[in-house]
């Protein structure tokens, strides 16, 4: 089977090399200024750097689409039609909806359509990392060879019978994991520090907040934004979200105590049932990684953004460890330090406390308040640009610590995932 892949960014150029490495016949394309600098590094690994996407889709069986998602209709409508006949097409988008509707549009009837989604960012190895498979129209044999690539390339792959189901988890798994370390990278910048020099925020759950949150905001906009936007269960999801936030926030002002620890019980027993198996998440290690000088000197924090993930999962009748068979390592630190939280009474009883009574950490609460409200309007207005912006400005904020948080935060998940 010759592979095509239109699109050599960071996935495209992952995965080209990946098959070549597993022994399969790889060309790929991107824009015309990119093509002697992909030349020099995909040559000498068998891959061919083909003129433009017109060849590549006439002469392979296997085309995979690895462009922007906002590009993607524009690409497949230019060199869709010229698919060759009965080749297997696939996207690396990470929002179904829209890619397949695309497809349907534009490539020919005979065209095989099996999707995929690989779980992870360019700085993980495709070996060993969850893949998403998803068939949408294809016959049983194309459907069997898309299943022996990724196995030759160490994919750990998950079958899912249908897009309108990956694009539900996702919407959790994804987009409202991201807009809750979003809303707390924003919610610092709006504040003017850095959390790693502010005492509320040293423990170990901190530790998996901040650098997680740094690497959200390594890598690209415009990937949260599809992710966000495009996805049509991501709107309701996060509006949930803010719903959950905003609700508990009023409960924290007025210091409502029985009403908002009787809520977060309620949710705690719904989620956290004995019957799942839990993540546990090690505290030892999570308190190591820590970007402070003065780790010390610990003051309590609400974790206002994890007891609203929880009463979030609670209100939308979602079980998160169902979500696990599309996890990303963001998803299940989240997953992994609101279950920490939740499962340590004294700790949730802190947290609640510090919610209700602490005043000190007040403003920060109500800086991420708003934070999430922004976020939450422009996701459901849908807007593309205002949502690249708004995470380039906190990108730019933390942008001297990003290198070091996306190291971190890498060894951080390795260490954790090997507990």
């Amino acid at each position: 089977m010759n592979i095509g892949i239109i699109g050599l960014g960071d996935m495209g150029r992952l995965y080209a090399k990946a098959f070549a490495k597993a022994g399969y016949t790889v060309s790929g394309c991107d824009l015309p200024e990119n093509r002697d600098k992909l030349e020099n590094e995909l040559n000498p690994l068998g891959i061919t750097v083909a003129e433009n996407a017109h060849e590549i889709s006439r002469t392979n069986d296997l085309i995979i689409y690895s462009v922007e998602a906002d590009k993607l209709e524009q690409v497949v409508a230019d060199c869709g039609p010229l698919t060759k006949y009965g080749a297997i097409v696939a996207g690396q988008t990470s929002v179904k909806h829209p890619e397949i509707a695309i497809f349907e549009k534009y490539l020919p009837a005979d065209a095989q359509i099996i999707t995929f989604h690989a779980m992870h960012g360019p700085g993980f190895d495709p070996k060993g990392q969850t893949l998403i498979l998803i068939p949408h129209r294809a016959k049983a044999d194309a459907y069997q060879r898309m299943f022996d690539l990724f196995t030759a390339v160490g994919s750990d792959i998950v079958e899912i019978k249908d897009y309108h189901e990956h694009d539900k988890i996702v919407a959790d798994t994804q987009a409202v994991t991201h807009v809750g370390f979003e809303s707390m990278g924003t919610a610092w910048k709006a504040a003017g520090f850095f959390p790693w020099e502010n005492a509320s925020y040293l423990g170990g759950i901190d530790n998996v907040k901040i650098l997680t949150t740094l690497r959200i905001f390594s890598y690209k906009a415009h990937v949260y934004a599809g992710l966000a936007i495009l996805n049509p269960y991501a709107r309701q999801q996060v509006k949930r979200y803010a719903e959950s936030e905003s609700d508990l926030f009023k409960l924290m002002i007025k210091e409502e105590a029985k009403t908002f620890r009787e809520r977060l019980y309620r949710a705690r027993d719904f989620v956290f049932h004995e019957s799942r198996k839990p993540i546990m998440l090690n505290d030892v290690v999570m308190k190591e990684f820590s970007l402070s000088q003065n780790a010390d000197h610990q003051k309590p924090n609400s974790h206002l953004s994890i007891l609203s993930m929880v009463d979030a999962w609670y209100h939308l009748g979602v079980n998160p460890y169902d979500n696990l068979i599309c996890q990303t390592p963001p998803f299940r630190l989240r997953l992994g330090i609101a279950e920490y939280l939740f499962k340590n009474e004294q700790l949730l009883e802190e947290s609640i406390e510090t919610a209700l009574y602490d005043k000190t950490i007040r403003g920060d609460d109500l800086e991420f308040h708003s934070a999430v409200r922004e976020w939450s309007a422009i996701i459901g207005y849908g807007d593309m640009e205002g949502y690249k912006k708004h995470f380039n400005e906190v990108q730019a904020f933390f942008s001297d610590r990003l290198e070091e948080g996306k190291t971190q935060s890498a060894e951080l998940i390795r260490r954790l995932m090997m507990e």
